[in-house]
């Protein structure tokens, strides 16, 4: 009788064993359960922090921005309004990068990071923002707010004596920056997707799994949303119901989608180089080129001002609120002024992201927005589509996280009906930028004054 031939083993089948091993003995372990102890406590205070981080850098905002030009009796901010504001900015800047330990935070051409911030440099960081955003930066709060919420969790994981290993600090840093970011996008999940790319988790096998899994399925829902339309059939959901204005997807917008994503991806290339090689300018003098650069993002405002008749403040400032105002009334702003925002505000944009301190994402989402409303006119292109399209592709261009990107698009869209045309834009955007030459490496955050010596 002869034996039965032994069955190839799969090595698939042996893996899965020993990744669940390996899954259940990290959950196991004493150190890893007491760091998740300490991140559900520790998103308490940071999250608290964070909330009164953002009213007050709005407060400030509106103050400088709005009640006091009415206080002096102007209806707007005048022309000139951004220029002694930003360089005030510049000047504070400065001495925070020259003087204080972490040098006010990472410089924002060199994109979202998270890791480096301690609680030794919190005050530079917060510092460093005050001076920027409420005061005309071009840039948002999500980069401070990443590294206040580092720095937080490692200042209350040190009181409260939680594991000081290697891995403990790098996840309850993650936990605290998580927990911060949420306060600015109001939702823990674009916190968590937003970490998980920032963080690198995966490499370079992260995007290329991801990529092609996100076109497949952007495809695939334009596939059932037109069937359904269609044919009248539904094969059900997970997802409620919800009244939204947005219309049904054609052809026409998805074929715009195309060039819309290529171009924006192409156009901000140059002004993502630029920013860098503007970091690595100040890097070498950094009180006075700090404040140079804050004063031509000033004069970029002030020359849209005389240009338009607009208020400076479409060109200072991160954008955020000029979004929503942009959405509600596009037609408002009218061919002249959309090309002069996206130029000027684009140029602006170039020079904080070199020189100040914040984060990247609220000025590209307005000036993708600002692009798809500027092309919303092309035959067959819808405005909702184009500015989906228009967000999703600068978005994607300037941070380079495909899946953060989608989940923010669609987060502030408010709804999942331009979904498709925000997957087909990020991978467009996301694969073009990879593929243009690599630019060049933002110089390290120069060493203050102060402790260079140390």
């Amino acid at each position: 009788m002869t034996e039965p031939s032994a069955q190839p083993s799969d090595p698939g089948r042996e893996q899965q064993p020993q990744e669940a091993d390996r899954l259940r003995d990290i959950l196991r372990a004493p150190g890893y359960l007491k760091v998740l102890s300490f991140s559900a406590l520790i998103g308490i205070p940071v999250s608290l922090v964070a909330f009164w981080f953002l009213v007050g850098l709005h407060k400030g905002e509106h103050l400088l921005w709005v009640d006091l030009p009415h206080v002096l009796g102007w209806d707007a901010p005048p022309w000139w309004w951004p220029l002694p504001l930003l360089l005030v900015a510049g000047l504070g800047v400065g001495l925070v990068a020259a003087r204080l330990p972490g040098a006010g935070g990472h410089i924002p051409a060199s994109g979202l990071h998270t890791g480096g911030s301690t609680p030794a440099t919190l005050p530079g960081i917060l510092l460093a923002a005050a001076a920027s955003l409420p005061f005309g930066a071009v840039l948002g709060p999500e980069a401070p707010l990443i590294a206040l919420g580092g720095g937080l969790a490692l200042l209350f994981g040190g009181l409260a004596r939680a594991p000081a290993t290697p891995q403990a600090t790098v996840l309850l840093g993650a936990a605290g920056a998580a927990a911060a970011i949420a306060a600015i996008f109001g939702n823990p999940l674009i916190a968590a997707v937003l970490l998980i790319e920032v963080a690198g988790v995966g490499g370079p096998q992260l995007f290329a799994v991801m990529l092609p899994a996100l076109l497949s399925s952007g495809i695939g829902a334009l596939v059932f949303t037109g069937f359904g339309r269609w044919t009248g059939l539904q094969t059900g959901s997970l997802g409620l119901e919800l009244p939204t204005p947005f219309p049904p997807l054609d052809a026409a917008d998805v074929l715009w989608t195309i060039p819309i994503a290529l171009g924006i991806a192409v156009l901000l290339y140059p002004a993502l180089v630029a920013a860098q090689r503007i970091a690595a300018y100040v890097s070498a003098g950094v009180i006075p080129r700090t404040v140079l650069c804050a004063v031509a993002a000033a004069a970029c405002a002030a020359l849209y001002s005389l240009i338009t008749g607009r208020t400076p403040a479409d060109v200072a400032l991160s954008g955020q609120a000029t979004l929503g105002r942009l959405a509600a009334d596009p037609h408002a702003w009218g061919v002249g002024a959309l090309v002069a925002v996206l130029l000027l505000k684009g140029a602006a944009y170039t020079l904080c992201l070199g020189s100040l301190r914040g984060g990247p994402v609220f000025p590209a989402l307005f000036l993708g927005a600002a692009a798809g409303a500027l092309l919303a006119p092309l035959p067959g292109l819808g405005l909702i589509p184009a500015v989906a399209a228009g967000m999703a592709a600068a978005t994607a261009a300037t941070l380079r996280l495909p899946v953060s990107s989608v989940v923010l698009v669609v987060l502030l869209l408010g709804g999942s009906a331009m979904m498709p045309i925000v997957i087909l834009a990020v991978v467009i955007a996301f694969v073009t930028t990879e593929l243009l030459p690599v630019r060049p490496a933002v110089p390290p955050t120069p060493r203050p004054e102060n402790t260079a010596a140390r």
